[in-house]
């Protein structure tokens, strides 16, 4: 990351006021969240439906906000990999998740909303049974642990304020983890609102400064290698469609289920969604922009810092604040939202205290996802991509099949057949990366061979229910 002291030098005092403002009124929105609950009777509050979906009564703003707020915390990982392979990230991550989002829309929502599950592991419950579900949540809390989020806050917060980076990954998700605590999934929602505001005026910015200083995103092909122009970055086809099938786990993703099953309405989801891709669009067009003019001024720059050193020689005093501003909303965003549903995998869906279910139950899971988090984090050593791709495949190889299956035609397959052809993807994939890691055996992405293991047990399951 960029050096503390390399940062400072840019940012002025005016910049550091509307930092802090910034986080000021990200407080404030927590607060007036809170404030509403004054509506409620005392059973409502301390309901899982107020805790866990905040009532199911998300309108189409704040359900549009939390959604594209969530969605986007990797901001360095996806402006490193520009930096590196250009518009290549725009394709793995913008393209194949953008045909996701609109499967979703059109053909999940409905169909989700109907069972009125609580999450998406108490879905697979209702779906196949009770050991279903809880393989289901394991996968699930995997996918949801925050890494990619907590290594991206601690470079952040190491750049601005110096020391080590897990002493700064430790206090910053520590106060994440505080407003999490305190008000559950409405403070969560309602920190996206300020969030959402100041993470797309952060990377608007930063595009804007540099097509004035450095003119038109067309200029750009004559200052980058050529090679920054090719959608598949020098990759081969098996490799970026296991990206194409990661972006496939929104299908089966916790928190596009979470906030579906929030939305107080099936129109308001699948507006919702259609809305927020558009502006997910948007916001790739320009982060992937910034990053490419950060590689044509910083060629030598590393990959990681590159975005953010850029963007801080590029903008005049009290901007640079704002764009600070901004990606720490991208960042945080994302990172209490994962907290926040990794803990809910465990203590609501893992260890089903459904009936019993408490509100303490959900702290103590809080805070052993945050401090598994924090460790764990430390051990990617700061490669967000590997994060991605490490955990990510699990889920879209392991489960995104049988569930699909099971939303389409109930009843095709057993919870025996879920659970066996899960478990052998999982075994599969930890199998092959081993395997392959000691011995070379084939260059075959192990995403492939958890998706086959998963998907042939279930085969004859199907032949005999056509039958």
């Amino acid at each position: 990351m960029v050096s503390h002291t390399d940062l400072l030098q840019y940012i002025t005092p005016v910049d550091w006021i509307i930092f802090f403002l910034v986080l000021a009124a990200t407080l404030a929105s927590v607060l007036y969240g809170q404030s509403l609950k004054s509506q409620l009777t005392e059973k409502e509050k301390n309901s899982p439906v107020e805790l866990l979906l905040m009532g199911r009564k998300l309108t189409l703003p704040i359900f549009v906000a939390t959604l594209v707020a969530t969605w986007y915390g990797g901001i360095f990982g996806v402006t490193a990999q520009t930096f590196e392979k250009g518009i290549y990230n725009f394709l793995t991550q913008g393209v194949f998740w953008y045909l996701s989002y609109l499967l979703f829309a059109f053909f999940l929502v409905k169909k989700i909303r109907s069972h009125n599950a609580m999450t998406i592991a108490g879905l697979a419950g209702q779906l196949f049974g009770p050991q279903a579900e809880r393989l289901t949540a394991s996968l699930n809390f995997l996918n949801l642990l925050p890494l990619a989020y907590t290594i991206s806050l601690g470079l952040f917060l190491q750049a601005l304020f110096g020391g080590t980076l897990f002493l700064n990954t430790t206090i910053g998700v520590g106060i994440v983890t505080l407003w999490s605590l305190w008000g559950g999934f409405r403070a969560v929602v309602f920190s996206d609102l300020v969030q959402f505001v100041f993470m797309i005026l952060g990377v608007v910015l930063v595009v804007v400064f540099a097509w004035a200083k450095m003119g038109s995103p067309l200029t750009l092909m004559n200052q980058l290698p050529a090679s920054h122009f090719d959608w598949t970055g020098g990759e081969t086809l098996s490799s970026i469609l296991v990206w194409g099938f990661i972006a496939l786990s929104t299908l089966v993703d916790p928190n596009f289920y979470q906030r579906c099953l929030a939305a107080e309405s099936d129109k308001v989801a699948k507006r919702g969604i259609l809305i927020s891709t558009v502006i997910w669009f948007f916001f790739d067009c320009c982060t992937t922009l910034g990053a490419l003019y950060a590689r044509a001024a910083l060629p030598e720059a590393n990959p990681q810092n590159a975005y953010l050193q850029f963007s801080m020689q590029l903008v005049p005093p009290g901007v640079r604040g704002l764009i600070l501003a901004g990606i720490l909303a991208t960042i945080l965003s994302t990172l209490d939202a994962y907290l926040f549903n990794a803990a809910t995998c465990l203590s609501y869906d893992f260890l089903n205290l459904k009936e019993r279910f408490k509100l303490w139950h959900h702290h103590i899971a809080l805070i052993f996802v945050a401090i598994l988090s924090i460790f764990l984090g430390a051990y990617f050593d700061g490669n967000i991509i590997e994060v991605w791709k490490t955990l990510g495949s699990f889920s879209a190889a392991c489960l995104l099949f049988p569930l699909l299956l099971g939303q389409w035609r109930p009843g095709a397959i057993s919870q025996r057949s879920f659970c066996w052809a899960v478990s052998f993807g999982c075994i599969g994939i930890v199998a092959w990366r081993v395997l392959n890691q000691v011995y070379s055996i084939a260059p075959i992405d192990e995403f492939y061979i958890g998706l086959l293991l998963t998907t042939i047990p279930l085969l004859p399951s199907l032949l005999l229910k056509k039958a």
